[in-house]
């Protein structure tokens, strides 16, 4: 992992859709990145380990109906895979299930996996840690000449081509069966690291002013890699201005408008955008639609305390007017603001642009 200079990252304005090649925070609309069209699919790869401090890397996947991965597992990599938009079907030994618009799959290292993409322009997030498994394309001399400028993989193109895209230190499994989907979901996390298959909202839930927290994945998941928590949320403003000292947050957009805040500058998220707060990046953000969809990913999973000591568990599945009014979530977090990961730098931003609340 990088060492950061908290200071000097206080003051990093962010890099505006490109990779940095360091850490820095920066912001990715929907398709860029660096791309290449490799088995009739188009990798966006938007996280690099030299981008993350080697903490992960991550890629949209944007492919044809037909289009996939044959069975392969890594040694060591914990890995999550996201639908965003349209669906797919993934394989773990002996089970399947069919994925839509904010379901997600976690595959542990060692274990196989296999999809198929089941919807034309289907998009899959994948986020793998620690970062590495996506050198293979930055790398390897035949999938980098697969780099494209294109957003769109091509049409009619070949989803079964000879280039074959694993990621790096990926072991092929042939001896496994697609066996047909079925509909008994894992609708709770497990108590360990082992595979599974989340719906959208389920997990373990919180509940925020005017917003649900669902986890998609906790540290003891991922061997404390990192942890992952999907927001539906109605509009709500600003709230205090903070950073973090020991771990980065990573912002994803997958439905509605969310501004955030990052050092001074404001970027507004619409589906499929994406920012990254490495430690020491001064953010904040704020809801601008009803039913926005936030994913975070943070890595580590330090921070997980903060939404268990200023949420309650509820068993809904979507955000309702509970007993948690903003006046009690700010008064939580200011009590317990000692033993978590945050540093307050200062109240809510003064917009510079109309947010109608």
């Amino acid at each position: 992992m990088t060492a950061i200079d908290l200071d000097a990252m206080n003051r990093t304005p962010p890099l505006i859709n490109a990779l940095p090649g360091e850490p820095a925070p920066y912001y990715l609309a929907s398709g860029e990145g660096q791309r290449y069209e490799v088995d009739g699919q188009l990798w966006t790869v938007i996280a690099r380990p030299a981008d993350t401090g080697g903490l992960f890397d991550a890629a949209f996947i944007l492919g044809p109906r037909g289009a996939g991965a044959p069975f392969h597992s890594l040694a060591e990599l914990q890995r999550t895979y996201h639908v965003f938009e349209g669906s797919a079907q993934f394989w773990l030994p002996g089970r399947s299930r069919v994925l839509a618009q904010g379901d997600s799959i976690h595959v542990p290292p060692g274990v196989p996996v296999a999809y198929r993409i089941l919807g034309h322009g289907s998009r899959i997030l994948f986020f793998s840690a620690p970062g590495g498994a996506l050198d293979v394309l930055l790398d390897d001399d035949a999938l980098a000449q697969a780099r494209v400028e294109a957003h769109m993989y091509t049409a009619g193109g070949d989803a079964a081509s000879e280039q074959l895209l694993l990621p790096r230190g990926a072991r092929r499994h042939t001896g496994e069966s697609f066996t047909p989907a079925t509909d008994d979901w894992d609708d709770t996390l497990p108590d360990g690291i082992e595979p599974y298959f989340l719906r959208a909202m389920t997990g373990e839930r919180l509940d925020w002013p005017d917003t649900i927290q669902a986890f998609n994945a906790r540290g003891r998941n991922t061997g404390g890699r990192y942890f992952s928590v999907l927001s539906a949320a109605a509009p709500q403003p600003y709230f205090i201005r903070h950073f973090h000292q020991h771990h980065t947050e990573n912002f994803f957009c997958m439905s509605g408008r969310i501004w955030v805040y990052v050092n001074g500058e404001e970027v507004l998220l619409t589906p499929g955008d994406f920012v990254h707060a490495p430690a020491g990046t001064i953010h904040t953000f704020a809801i601008e639609r009803h039913g926005t969809r936030l994913l975070g990913m943070l890595t580590s999973d330090i921070f997980e305390p903060f939404f268990e000591v200023t949420g309650d568990p509820t068993d809904e599945h979507i955000y309702t007017r509970g007993l948690i009014t903003p006046e009690v979530f700010q008064q939580r977090l200011i009590a317990n603001a000692a033993d978590l990961d945050l540093v307050v730098v200062g109240p809510p931003p003064t917009r510079t642009r109309a947010l109608d609340l």
